[in-house]
């Protein structure tokens, strides 16, 4: 069986890493296979990603980078993406992984106009979304974690859009028969969550944000495993 490669963009805070590992174990854990399936490539590192025809699937992580500051290594991760969703390799964009899915398809990223959207959200599904591989198996609505500062201000011309919240209306959209960008973090828990807004507080402050009713506000969920575990099942079909 070929590997799932998990492309690792960045790295989590420090201080979460300490505690808990880093995004590659969360999402290992979440799909719920055996970690001799999984290669992980570092590619904010310099490490190169195999050939697409020699993968069974790929996720790429999330990252405190930016895709608009458009560096080398996430410039060459965008073209490669581009020939893996050609393949139809099934794909799965996590945050950063979801912009820069939408970045190398054609679509807009840019600095989210509404602020940042951090803490659990309810994420609402497009009635395109009953019919998805995916999400499809959802209710109509998701509730999971959340970090980030850019956003896909326009989705790429052939996407299918599937999911908004209310700080971000291209929370989620699919491209061919297999890949999926998610603006949400499915392998972050509550205790994960927390790690971010007690790290991110100052900024959250800064911001006019109310830090204390955000965090008071994480709920623990089951949502995000469902979604990774999901997907784990498409790259295994």
């Amino acid at each position: 069986m070929k590997p799932l490669v998990i492309v690792k963009t960045g790295s989590t805070i420090p201080a979460v890493a300490q505690r808990r590992g880093d995004f590659e174990h969360w999402i290992t854990a979440g799909m719920d296979i055996a970690s001799s399936r999984i290669r992980v490539v570092d590619v904010a590192h310099g490490q190169s990603l195999p050939k697409v025809t020699a993968v069974g699937g790929a996720v790429i992580t999330g990252s405190s980078a930016m895709v608009t500051d458009r560096e080398p290594w996430s410039v060459r991760t965008a073209a490669w993406l581009a020939h893996a969703v050609a393949a139809e390799v099934p794909v799965l964009g996590i945050c950063y992984g979801h912009q820069l899915l939408a970045d190398a398809l054609g679509g807009t990223v840019a600095r989210n106009p509404r602020g940042r959207e951090i803490g659990t959200v309810e994420v609402a599904l497009t009635t395109a979304a009953r019919e998805d591989a995916l999400l499809g198996e959802f209710p109509g609505r998701l509730w999971v974690q959340t970090s980030h500062l850019e956003s896909v201000a326009e989705l790429p011309p052939t996407a299918l859009h599937l999911a908004s919240s209310r700080l971000d209306p291209n929370h989620a959209f699919r491209i061919g028969p297999s890949a999926w960008g998610i603006q949400f973090h499915p392998e972050f828990d509550a205790d994960i969550m927390r790690g971010y807004l007690d790290a991110r507080r100052e900024e959250v402050l800064a911001e006019g944000l109310d830090a204390d009713a955000l965090e008071r506000d994480v709920e623990e969920g089951t949502d995000g495993v469902a979604v990774l575990r999901r997907f784990a099942e498409i790259a295994a079909a």
